[in-house]
C-alpha cells in the first residue's frame, strides 16, 4: 500500500538522499544498491562476529597459551616502482590542477579545513 513512500523512506535514512535524487533513480540502479548496501550491511555483521568469536576465545583460553590475532599479518613488501609511479602521476595532477581535491574531501565529509598557524 504504500511501498513507494517506504522505498523514499528506505533511501533516505540509510543514504540521505532527496526526492529529486531518489526520482532520478531507474528501478534497476535502486535494485543494484539495495543489493550492494545488503551485501555491505552482511559484510560488517560478519567482521562483528569474527571479533567477538576471537574476542570470546582469546578470554577462554588456556594458561600460558599465546593469544590469537584477530587478522593474520601478511609479510607482503610494497611494490616501490608501483608506487614510485603513483606519487609522480598525482605531483603531476597536483602542479596541473592544484590541490582543490583535498577542500573537496574536507566539504564531502562536513568539515573545515585545519588552517596553519603562523607565529
Amino acid at each position: 500500500m504504500y511501498a513507494v513512500e517506504q522505498d523514499f523512506a528506505f533511501f533516505h535514512v540509510n543514504f540521505g538522499t532527496s526526492k529529486e535524487d531518489y526520482n532520478s533513480f531507474t528501478e534497476l540502479e535502486k535494485g543494484f544498491i539495495r543489493k550492494e548496501f545488503e551485501n555491505k550491511t552482511v559484510f560488517q555483521n560478519e567482521q562483528i562476529r569474527d571479533a567477538v568469536f576471537n574476542a570470546y576465545m582469546n578470554a577462554n583460553r588456556k594458561k600460558n597459551s599465546k593469544f590469537q590475532p584477530l587478522y593474520k599479518k601478511k609479510n607482503e613488501k610494497a611494490d616501490i616502482e608501483f608506487n614510485k609511479n603513483a606519487i609522480d602521476t598525482i605531483n603531476k595532477i597536483e602542479d596541473r590542477d592544484g590541490k582543490s581535491w583535498v577542500d573537496k574531501i574536507y566539504k564531502a565529509n562536513g568539515m573545515r579545513k585545519p588552517q596553519l598557524e603562523t607565529g
